[in-house]
């Protein structure tokens, strides 16, 4: 889509084309930015095969125009839960009470459709791919900050670190952090056609392992898995699917089918790396961070990309276009929350992986006690996060399914 840069426009520049720093562009240049995105990747395919939106990211997504599209992609339906290796329920989750309580469904979708979807709403041009970026200097309220791309130099009175676990930006700012560390397990995604029969959507647990299930709207089963292993392992002679049937293949069907099916060479495995020391702040000069580069969570919740999308329309939020961001308020309102969704995530991942029986016995015991409460009960574990509102009533979408959106941001 493209789109006039009048003379004087103020410019942002994205370091990295990820979920995050594609909404941040598109939520600045909704906002009147001249935005320009830096990815060193040669195109934007993502890394990993599914990603899930809860309602906080699909009402972040409404202020870009977005929300009623993911909406749209809902495929779950149903009976769902937590079940133990062998098949018996731990607990069952009804999706609808899930829906009523936090205002939507939960949606799990390709990320390259989401990551489509972001790129085609920037204007022509707007992204660069092949396009190593470094951060040499972040600026001040006098200058502005300076990238330097190969052999050309940009100026921007806003950059925005979106670059990953690995963020270049965050040691160029805060070098003496220690930046992420090893979470002590690792995770193996899977993309597999429809098996042409149906199953239970779940996730089960056993001894140090997990496995979960589900389908997408077009009938693709999209699996995930994870294990305590030492920092770096892989399979023997990389078979990651042999590594599979090892771990989950004896466990309760459909799993062993899925691993049959899954190809060899398309199963992604990757540690689990966490930023455990919170970051002194989230900007520095006019260099703002966020997803992974601010935050980078463990998966268990399943939030942190939808965390990243968060920072995206919040940040856009504190930049109104003609005057100089505040950051220091981005920092104000976005790291509270982010610490406090990361430190969860890291608490259930420790539940979710236990290895000692006694006590994956007593866990089992009262995850059964808590269902015998109902579904709501067990839902309240989101409550703060999957009910989360942004700052600003959509500006690119101004109704949408759960009706306009007005409500102050709330951390």
């Amino acid at each position: 889509m493209a789109s006039s840069e009048p003379a004087g426009q103020a410019r942002a520049v994205v370091i990295g084309g990820g979920i995050g720093g594609l909404t941040a562009a598109l939520a600045l240049h909704l906002r009147g930015w001249r935005v320009t995105v830096l990815e060193k990747a040669r195109e934007l395919k993502p890394v990993g095969a599914g990603i899930s939106l809860a309602p906080n990211a699909q009402r972040a997504l409404d202020v870009v125009g977005l929300g009623d599209d993911i909406r749209s992609l809902a495929a779950w339906e149903g009976d769902g839960g937590l079940l133990t290796p062998r098949g018996r329920w731990l607990s069952r989750t009804d999706p609808r009470l899930a829906a009523e309580r936090f205002g939507g469904p939960l949606v799990l979708l390709h990320r390259a459709t989401l990551i489509d979807k972001l790129a085609a709403g920037l204007p022509a041009g707007a992204v660069r791919t092949g396009c190593a970026a470094r951060l040499a200097d972040p600026g001040d309220a006098t200058r502005p900050a300076r990238i330097v791309t190969g052999d050309d130099e940009l100026t921007a009175e806003l950059v925005v670190g979106a670059d990953g676990i690995r963020s270049g930006v965050r040691a160029a700012l805060f070098p003496g952090h220690p930046g992420a560390v090893y979470s002590g397990f690792t995770t193996w995604r899977v993309l597999v056609p429809p098996l042409g029969r149906s199953f239970a959507q779940h996730e089960s647990w056993g001894p140090g392992r997990l496995w979960g299930t589900h389908p997408f709207a077009d009938g693709t089963v999209y699996a995930y898995a994870a294990a305590r292993a030492p920092e770096g392992a892989v399979a023997p002679g990389g078979d990651e699917r042999t590594e599979l049937r090892r771990r989950f293949g004896t466990w309760h069907d459909p799993i062993p089918a899925i691993v049959d099916a899954a190809e060899p060479g398309r199963i992604l495995r990757h540690d689990v790396h966490h930023v455990a020391e919170p970051l002194p702040a989230f900007h520095q000069g006019r260099v703002a961070l966020l997803g992974d580069a601010a935050h980078a969570m463990a998966p268990m919740l399943g939030q942190g990309g939808n965390q990243a999308i968060e920072d995206a329309v919040v940040l856009a939020h504190h930049a109104p276009a003609g005057a100089p961001p505040d950051l220091a308020g981005y920092t104000r309102v976005r790291q509270p929350r982010t610490t406090a969704v990361a430190r969860k995530a890291m608490s259930v991942s420790r539940l979710n992986l236990l290895t000692n029986r006694p006590a994956i016995a007593v866990r089992n015991t009262v995850i059964r006690a808590a269902g015998v409460l109902g579904p709501a009960f067990l839902l309240r574990g989101m409550d703060g996060i999957a009910d989360w509102r942004p700052p600003q009533p959509p500006y690119a979408a101004r109704t949408h399914a759960t009706g306009t959106d007005t409500e102050e941001y709330r951390t």
